[in-house]
């Protein structure tokens, strides 16, 4: 049997619907968590062999022990997976210590954990980037780095997930506020900013590198705005996929080599091009992340396509082929996550009455991940793109 151990199957709360699937395909998942065992779902349990408490997910001790246990009690390790970005680089350590087979090991993770090694992986497929430079190359070769650039600027850390930190440079002055000012600057990474639409391209990846399920979302304002101007979140998965994003989807995992995952790769569609760039409509890479969309993500691409990607990523682990036909009715699939301490024209009753034909969920989201995607969410499908529009506009309506 095979023995595929889950790193954290109760955070982000849907993962269990993972974990669920990969044991009704005859897989016996063991889970370690730092939640106590008696805190799970009932799916979640129902799912699992076994759940081993730690009381950090970060200590790496703990979670050695943890993964020794298994191997001792059930034998060879075949898969350590967590979807979860915070995990990857020691799920990498885990599966290199004992020599597990799938997966990427500790020799591999820099290229997807670190926004600068990246640039390297897309230049090999000839991807098109913002130009970036290292804060460690120091404050003058930056204000160097400007001279061609252009303002203004982007700094981000080069590890790291979400907007957390990203800060927008306007000028020289800021340069020289941004390294006195933020701790660890030679952490962080400087681009060239660049506008438009953020487009990401969802899918789940065989052994052998190719797409069994594909999906696109659209993101309005970035992250990095919402969180840093409190606005509120609002995304929506495509219809259907550009063919141009297709093409360099399907290229950037070509290019990182990219095998057995479920990834999000984040690219800009130009509005204003910087010179070089591309033209107006153009897909420029932002950043590979190697897990799920966050937050809804998952489910939202369900109802777009009438899909299940829990299925068909674990249909990919036990077969590395998807058993359940693609049904071609498809959906746009709109998020809008609204701000407790804000008014808006239509209160939740409101909303419900108006599109309750549409709306296919209403959580309310757990405070780790509210600043970035709001407090209470709003998930609702269309066919069109009138219904989808009014729908954001009156959802969004402040008052």
């Amino acid at each position: 049997m095979v023995n595929f151990i889950f790193v954290s199957p109760n955070f982000p709360e849907k993962y269990w619907q993972f974990c669920d699937e990969l044991q009704k395909n005859g897989i016996r998942v063991l889970g370690i968590g730092d939640a106590p065992y008696e805190s799970l779902s009932a799916e979640l349990k129902n799912s699992l062999t076994e759940y081993y408490t730690v009381s950090n997910l970060g200590d790496y001790d703990q979670m050695y022990r943890a993964v020794g246990y298994f191997a001792w009690k059930y034998g060879r390790i075949d898969w350590i997976e967590s979807n979860n970005e915070c995990w990857l680089e020691s799920d990498a350590r885990l599966r290199t210590d004992f020599n597990v087979q799938t997966g990427v090991k500790l020799d591999g993770i820099d290229a997807f954990k670190e926004k600068s090694e990246m640039k390297r992986y897309y230049a090999k497929g000839g991807i098109r980037t913002a130009r970036q430079i290292k804060a460690s190359e120091g404050m003058e070769a930056v204000k160097r780095f400007s001279k061609d650039a252009g303002y203004p600027l982007f700094a981000k850390p080069d590890v790291g997930v979400g907007a957390g930190g990203a800060h927008k440079l306007e000028d020289e002055t800021q340069i020289e506020d941004f390294f006195q000012n933020t701790p660890d600057a030679g952490s962080y990474v400087i681009e060239e900013f660049v506008t438009g639409n953020i487009c990401t391209y969802d899918a789940i990846i065989n052994s052998k590198g190719e797409p069994l399920a594909e999906s696109m979302c659209v993101f309005p304002p970035s992250i990095a705005d919402i969180v840093n101007q409190n606005l509120d979140c609002t995304y929506y998965v495509e219809r259907h996929m550009s063919e141009n994003l297709r093409f360099w989807g399907r290229r950037t995992v070509e290019a990182f080599g990219v095998k057995s995952r479920f990834i999000h790769l984040e690219f800009f569609r130009l509005d204003k091009p910087p010179r070089g760039l591309g033209e107006v409509g153009d897909f420029v890479a932002l950043e590979v992340n190697m897990r799920p969309g966050g937050g809804y993500t998952p489910d939202m691409i369900n109802y777009a396509h009438n899909i299940s990607t829990f299925k068909i990523w674990a249909d990919m682990v036990a077969f590395d082929r998807r058993t359940t036909p693609d049904p071609h009715d498809d959906y746009f699939c709109t998020y809008v996550g609204r701000r407790d301490s804000v008014r808006y024209a239509y209160d939740h009753q409101a909303l419900i009455d108006k599109y309750g034909y549409a709306m296919m969920m209403t959580p309310h989201i757990d405070k780790a991940l509210a600043g970035a995607i709001g407090e209470q969410a709003y998930i609702a499908r269309f066919r069109t793109e009138e219904e989808r529009d009014a729908f954001l506009t009156d959802a969004c309506h402040r008052i």
